[in-house]
């Protein structure tokens, strides 16, 4: 029984060690996921942001383009949609009314564009003498503009497959964490549950074992006293035998003189 209840701490003892172990594990990987959630608010955030930059610096070599066209391709140009009269204004001009100045387009230069409003482009690039208009110097300014936005458009379109990408990672990332938390709190429990269970057997094996001792302890009192007995039996058996001798000569002696015997002589 003593070889039980050691075995029985023994494991308790292993398992409190894999139940912190466990425990320890869930905290770290807790961290983990919200270090990695905090990476991808931050790495979502700068792709947010450099997007709106990328499409923002595309619409505006559009504009400049769709201007340049003005000036060397007036067939090629596009103005500006007509702002639509509100109801009031339509009145307005109607019955000979002005309508209210229109405010001027803000963002950058008048374009209306406001993502890079923010950034200071710095003073004017120095030129090469005065501009002259030429076809050579169109076709130049054109297909440079058309290789600034090809080359926006493939890093857009990188930066989209990189955030995708990024994106799934997380959320594989998130799926797998939960799952590897979800087993190993199962586990906790399981182990947990174990331990109770030895705890009870142990407490248990326990008292029977101070039950036992008890009754052992009781018992071996018992055999010393039986001992203890036979021994002074044992000590006192010639003296006890020759009085039981004597005891019995005796008897019979006096059942002689009550039979008429005479001992005088």
């Amino acid at each position: 029984m003593e070889k039980a209840i050691e075995e029985h701490k023994a494991g308790i003892k292993q398992l409190t060690e894999e139940i912190d172990a466990l425990e320890e594990g869930i905290k770290n990987l807790d961290k983990e996921v919200a270090d990695a959630t905090e990476t991808r608010k931050e790495e979502h955030a700068v792709f947010v942001e450099d997007l709106a930059n990328n499409n923002a610096a595309n619409e505006l070599l559009g504009f400049a383009k769709n201007r340049l066209q003005k000036f060397y391709n007036p067939k090629l140009y596009k103005p500006a949609p007509k702002r639509e009269l509100t109801r009031e204004e339509r009145i307005s001009t109607e019955f000979g009314g002005t309508m209210a100045p229109t405010a001027p387009p803000g963002g950058i230069a008048g374009t209306g564009i406001e993502a890079l409003a923010q950034v200071n482009p710095g003073p004017a690039p120095e030129t090469f003498g005065a501009y002259k208009k030429s076809g050579e110097a169109n076709n130049g300014v054109l297909a440079m503009i058309d290789l600034l936005q090809a080359d926006l458009l493939k890093e857009i379109q990188t930066m989209k497959v990189d955030e995708k990408n990024a994106q799934e990672e997380y959320e594989e990332l998130m799926k797998l964490s939960a799952e590897k938390r979800a087993t190993d709190a199962k586990s906790i429990a399981d182990k947990e549950s174990g331990k109770a269970d030895m705890e009870v057997n142990l407490q248990k094996l326990t008292s029977e074992h101070k039950a036992t001792l008890k009754k052992t302890m009781e018992t071996e009192k018992v055999l010393m006293d039986l001992h203890s007995d036979c021994d002074w039996l044992l000590q006192n058996f010639q003296t006890r035998k020759e009085a039981r001798a004597g005891e019995v000569e005796a008897l019979k002696n006096a059942k002689a003189v009550l039979s008429g015997a005479d001992y005088s002589m």
